[in-house]
């Protein structure tokens, strides 16, 4: 079935753009590639599909490596944070990514490929041609028979594993996977503040909350100033963001101290606090990177576990702070659950 899926058409794969070359000791091109099979997967640090996509890359790497195949993640940024050699890695320590990584800063290879979803993964064969490719999550078992298809052109007396079985729950046959609620930004570019007041350019804004909350934004208490990607908590108290969400998990991009992330500084951390429909969260709805009293120590920029409910549901996330220059960029949410 996957060699009717292969693109037949002779599609060079283009060269990579310029940008800093991590996790390999000299650059890497697809002329000097030729010869092997080459997995380039689109990607973001921040982005939550490209995270839950990283487990089968990191398998599929260590399944095939020897036997022909080379897997590259191009990293195109979606926040400006996300252009620091820094942070890039520190991500792929955190993430424990084995291959190169290219970090492609001014989308020179993503528009090469005339790419435009994150994560994208193209498959290139041995003599340099686009054979297979995918966007977004899923498809794994159909993308590892093209890996083994394109493999076996080369050598067909390759002996390769099995292909493998879904690594998650929710990817199993049977799951369900409904559809939460959107991406939302804050910052100015696309935000999804729900407050009456709205933005303001240039100046904190104190607001107030309002007391009809439907979802679809977020709302905001206390002083707040937007930049063009982020809402930065600019008060002496305390600050309340209040997010209504259908959902099985909750995730934020955050950071500390925004102005020192933007001057490449190494911002001091500072914890939240995170409570679910006016109380604590209970600790059996934490998610992976909040601590056992319900807080969050956020201490780099980066995508954060907020909640794992047992289920698809509908609840109202509370996120509290006290310190000055924590910055909030966007919330993403997860919808599949297991299957019974």
């Amino acid at each position: 079935m996957v060699d009717s899926l292969l693109n037949k058409r002779q599609v060079r794969a283009p060269e990579f753009g310029r940008g800093q070359w991590l996790n390999v000791d000299h650059p890497l091109t697809m002329a000097g590639l030729r010869g092997q099979a080459v997995l380039v997967d689109m990607w973001e640090y921040t982005c939550i599909n490209c995270l839950r996509t990283l487990p089968y890359l990191r398998e599929w790497h260590r399944r095939y490596a020897d036997h022909g195949l080379t897997l590259i993640g191009v990293h195109a940024p979606e926040f400006r944070f996300g252009r620091e050699r820094q942070q890039i890695e520190a991500a792929i320590q955190q993430l424990d990514i084995p291959y190169p990584v290219l970090m492609d800063d001014q989308f020179a290879t993503w528009d090469a490929f005339a790419n435009r979803f994150w994560p994208s993964k193209y498959l290139i064969d041995a003599r340099g041609y686009i054979r297979y490719q995918s966007h977004g999550e899923g498809g794994y078992e159909e993308f590892e028979r093209a890996i083994q298809t394109v493999l076996r052109e080369e050598n067909p007396d390759l002996d390769l594993p099995p292909v493998m079985q879904p690594l998650r729950a929710e990817d199993q046959p049977g799951a369900v996977c409904y559809r939460p609620t959107p991406e939302l930004h804050a910052g100015l570019r696309d935000g999804a503040l729900g407050n009456p007041q709205g933005y303001a350019s240039g100046a904190p804004v104190f607001y107030t909350m309002p007391d009809d909350r439907p979802r679809g934004a977020f709302y905001l208490e206390g002083a707040w100033q937007a930049g063009h990607e982020y809402l930065a908590f600019e008060g002496t108290t305390e600050g309340i963001i209040r997010l209504p969400y259908e959902a099985v998990e909750v995730n934020a991009v955050m950071t500390p101290h925004v102005e020192a992330v933007e001057r490449m500084l190494h911002p001091q951390p500072i914890d939240i606090e995170i409570w679910q429909d006016d109380l604590p969260l209970p600790e059996s709805q934490h998610g992976d990177d909040l601590m056992p009293e319900g807080r969050v120590w956020v201490d780099r920029p980066r995508m954060w576990n907020l909640v794992r409910n047992p289920g698809f549901e509908a609840h109202e996330l509370i996120i509290r702070v006290r310190t000055r220059g924590f910055a909030v960029y966007s919330f993403t949410f997860t919808g599949c659950v297991k299957p019974r």
